[in-house]
């Protein structure tokens, strides 16, 4: 991705938490000081802004996934908790909470989250064996555990849940964590 995309969809990030799905690329221009015509240079709309947004994001949750699977200080059980609930440092201050304004305006970009959320499993279902074979982890099926951890976030993504409790998106997901390892650690 060239620098200055980046630079653009990271300002939509803060233009996004700030406003919704109400702002306008005159903010993002603003906020850059660059030419919306700069960026309709480099994304012909909204729509396609959003849809690198979420191969973006992924790709950096990606990145986040690596560091944590090659950190040897972790133990099996510490992985598979900071797998489900990793995001990257620069994205603790994204309202996700918002994200489920995506689905009436633009449901294809919201339908790509759904799916980038359903796939990219293999290291997590990886440690979740593994961490049966080392008896830390109870023998159940995964397909539960994962098929839990996916309704949990569709829920936190796709209503105003947490918005309508206060709740920080990654507060949620660290709360879903513990229950979620306190169910399924032996």
């Amino acid at each position: 991705m060239k620098d200055v995309q980046r630079k653009i969809l990271e300002t939509v990030i803060v233009e996004f938490n700030k406003k919704g799905m109400k702002f306008t690329m005159d903010d993002v221009s603003k906020e850059l000081h660059m030419s919306k015509k700069t960026i309709y240079r480099e994304f012909r709309d909204k729509e396609e802004i959003f849809e690198k947004m979420v191969d973006f994001c992924f790709t950096s949750i990606k990145e986040k996934e690596a560091e944590v699977l090659s950190d040897p200080t972790l133990t099996t059980v510490e992985r598979i908790s900071k797998l489900l609930i990793c995001l990257p440092d620069n994205y603790q201050n994204i309202d996700f909470r918002k994200l489920y304004m995506l689905k009436d305006k633009y449901p294809t970009i919201y339908a790509k989250v759904e799916q980038r959320l359903e796939s990219d499993w293999g290291d997590t279902i990886a440690l979740l064996e593994q961490g049966m074979r080392e008896g830390v982890i109870r023998k159940m099926p995964v397909s539960v555990i994962k098929a839990m951890v996916e309704a949990s976030i569709e829920r936190f993504l796709s209503t105003e849940v947490l918005i309508e409790s206060d709740t920080k998106y990654q507060d949620a997901l660290e709360v879903m964590v513990e229950i979620i390892m306190k169910g399924i650690c032996a």
